[in-house]
């Protein structure tokens, strides 16, 4: 069994891909390549050195993950993707010289659609999921530093983020995340 090549489809969220599989299927069932070449995200100006992958296991329905993202000079590019369950998979656009910036985009990955996310450094990540024992792939260029691992909270006033239903999971750290104010240059982020 052949498979093609993935689509790569921008987002308003410049920077922002969907990445979609070219998925085959036979008497056995579907097949996906979920990675392809360095080369294929190179050419569509991406940075694929992938140094670390994790998997989220969450198993409650309505559970939120996020607002999250990594301070330089640890800030690192990130391909999501779902490959059990389903999620809403949100992402803030924190380039303040941007002119999306504070904006943001959802986009449902589940293990049906085989979709992933490409979210480039600058922005937040979060997800909710939308059904019992989602599991979300993390492929990461950078590794984690926790003492630069920072986040706001999902409802934090200068996004306006909204999810389909009420959030019944919650972790103490996201609920207490200061609201995050952006302050006019990049350098004078509130996390600081």
């Amino acid at each position: 069994m052949v498979v093609g090549i993935m689509i790569f489809q921008e987002t308003k969220l410049k920077g922002v891909f969907i990445i979609k599989p070219d998925q085959k299927e036979d008497e056995r069932g579907p097949f996906t390549r979920t990675f392809f070449s360095q080369n294929e995200f190179r050419d569509h100006g991406l940075n694929a050195t992938i140094v670390q992958s994790d998997i989220s296991y969450i198993r409650p329905k309505g559970t939120f993950r996020g607002m999250h993202f990594q301070t330089p000079p640890f800030d690192e590019d990130k391909i999501v993707s779902c490959c059990n369950g389903a999620i809403l998979d949100y992402i803030v656009d924190l380039r303040v010289e941007s002119p999306t910036f504070k904006d943001w985009f959802k986009i449902e990955l589940s293990s049906d659609n085989g979709y992933s996310v490409y979210i480039p450094k600058s922005f937040a990540h979060g997800f909710y999921t939308l059904c019992p024992n989602a599991h979300v792939v993390y492929q990461l260029t950078g590794y984690h530093h926790p003492e630069h691992a920072w986040g706001f909270r999902f409802d934090d006033p200068a996004f306006d983020i909204t999810v389909p239903t009420e959030i019944t999971n919650l972790t103490e750290k996201d609920r207490n995340y200061p609201d995050l104010y952006l302050l006019p240059s990049e350098s004078d982020h509130a996390w600081k």
